[in-house]
């Protein structure tokens, strides 16, 4: 059987890690707290089975590492090590997505404030080039191939996404943004348009997905407003699909993505793209800056309230520098 081949890239590399959105809620869980296989149920609302497996797959992937805390019965709890720590800005971007374009019906729905620990003042971080700390937009980035440009095999992994979203109940705090990246179908789609291939067939040549996938995830895609259809030819009618600003502002946590693809699923020749930043002409890099001072947050640099109903308890604070 021939394999497909698609253009090298770390989003296709990390995706399989992270594109996934029972993974997802696993890791949201972490960074609220969770370190036991019962808290993370019990804060995803998953299956027991489907916990289990996630957790062993993050810990084969060395996202977690399994620590005793009880011998008899033996029980472990879960760390995360550098590996993940490492997706915290990827977290804080996709947070910052979900507050701008989230629309507010969702009354389940998780909700926190974020207060920089150094300014003492509530933040949404956003994403910002690490030179000149202008908003990063996909429309002032270039690329170019680097040395780890090239043709890799397409392996997918099995995915059920449409599937398990139905029913599920929200209290993400990732909801809608876990359309996108926890199926990893309509992130490749993104990613191919990002590099400027509109058209039906480039994007299937992009992928090389099933062309009834293909053809669902558009559609999908443009009725959740990240797309929309622009016809550039009558007889026979075809399409292109260009990003909304809703999918434009995707860009910082694609971007995010590659970054801890490059570094934890390296290829040995190097990157597969180069990015510039076209108002500073830097290489690109994003940091997530405090939106009340603009200095840079990372892991440790912020507290986390849980808001319920109207107010947050003052006991519901939760700091990172625990992890």
């Amino acid at each position: 059987m021939t394999q497909k081949l698609v253009p090298a890239c770390s989003i296709w590399r990390a995706l399989e890690v992270v594109g996934d959105t029972p993974t997802l809620l696993i890791i949201q869980s972490y960074w609220l707290g969770a370190r036991r296989f019962e808290e993370f149920r019990k804060q995803t609302g998953l299956l027991k089975a489907l916990v289990s497996n996630r957790l062993k797959k993050l810990v084969e992937e060395g996202c977690f590492k399994k620590v005793v805390y009880s011998e008899r019965p033996l029980r472990y709890e879960y760390v995360g090590t550098e590996k993940l720590r490492d997706q915290y800005k990827l977290s804080l971007a996709m947070l910052n997505w979900e507050r701008k374009w989230f629309d507010g019906t969702n009354e389940n729905k998780v909700h926190i404030e974020l207060r920089h620990k150094n300014c003492g003042k509530v933040t949404d971080p956003a994403p910002v080039c690490s030179c000149c700390r202008s908003n990063v937009k996909a429309r002032e980035t270039d690329w170019r191939l680097g040395p780890g440009g090239g043709e890799m095999v397409a392996e997918y992994g099995r995915r059920r996404q449409d599937a398990f979203n139905k029913g599920r109940p929200h209290t993400a705090l990732f909801d809608n943004f876990s359309y996108v990246i926890g199926d990893r179908w309509r992130s490749l789609i993104i990613r191919s348009i990002f590099r400027n291939l509109n058209k039906y067939d480039e994007i299937l040549g992009d992928t090389q997905m099933a062309t009834n996938i293909l053809t669902d995830r558009l559609k999908s895609l443009c009725e959740e407003g990240f797309l929309k259809k622009e016809q550039y030819q009558s007889n026979p009618r075809r399409f292109s699909y260009k990003l909304t600003d809703k999918g434009l502002d995707v860009y910082p946590v694609m971007m995010l993505i590659m970054e801890w693809g490059d570094k934890w699923y390296p290829d040995p020749k190097g990157p597969p793209l180069l990015l510039t930043h076209r108002p500073c002409n830097h290489p690109l890099q994003i940091d997530m800056a405090c939106s009340a001072c603009g200095e840079s947050v990372d892991l440790g640099d912020l507290d986390y309230k849980i808001l319920e109903e109207t107010e947050a308890p003052a006991d519901k604070m939760l700091t990172p520098a625990a992890v």
